[in-house]
């Protein structure tokens, strides 16, 4: 197995690219040790000093670190883990379960264009970049985002939402008027 790397706008996480699905469906964004406990992948990266953020996308898996280590130092034995991970068999999630809280009202057209013009244009791109970005409501004409994996914590991340994000969906969406990430 050949695992190839990409760096990332972010300096602090880095992209690791198994050559193999990590995700059938969706994304999971683990910020600590405790929210990895559906993942055994997630949490043996939590394992090794210096992680301090793991992000699961369709065909990759962004790692943070923390400001202290390097990559040089902590890149081999993420390597070695990912690697083992895959060649076990081992399971990405657990199947989770407690039952999801579902959305029981209809989206508003605005709210349904809001997050078509997401899915095909903006969430392709980050994913690129190793991140995520998920839609979490609009209100008053604020669209409000929460940035996962290489967005969060990116020093680009305020330019990409406001030059970016916010000018593509107030020209295709005149209802729009911000956009603001959540934590």
């Amino acid at each position: 197995m050949f695992i190839q790397t990409e760096t990332t706008p972010n300096p602090a996480t880095l992209k690791f690219l198994p050559g193999r699905e990590v995700m059938a469906s969706g994304t999971a964004d683990f910020a600590n040790r405790e929210a990895a406990a559906r993942s055994p992948l997630a949490e043996r990266l939590f394992d090794i000093d210096g992680v301090t953020g793991v992000f699961l996308g369709s065909d990759f898996v962004t790692v943070t670190k923390t400001g202290e280590k390097d990559w040089y130092v902590l890149k081999p034995a993420i390597l070695g883990m990912v690697m083992e991970h895959f060649t076990s068999g081992r399971p990405i999630l657990l199947p989770e379960t407690g039952e999801r809280a579902s959305d029981s009202a209809e989206d508003s057209e605005i709210v349904v264009q809001i997050k078509e013009l997401l899915e095909t244009r903006v969430r392709p791109a980050v994913a690129q970049d190793g991140g995520d970005i998920v839609f979490h409501g609009f209100e008053d004409g604020v669209v409000y985002l929460h940035m996962q994996g290489s967005c969060a914590g990116c020093p680009s991340s305020t330019a990409t939402l406001k030059s970016g994000i916010e000018n593509m969906l107030r020209h295709y969406v005149p209802e729009v008027q911000e956009v603001r990430a959540i934590m």
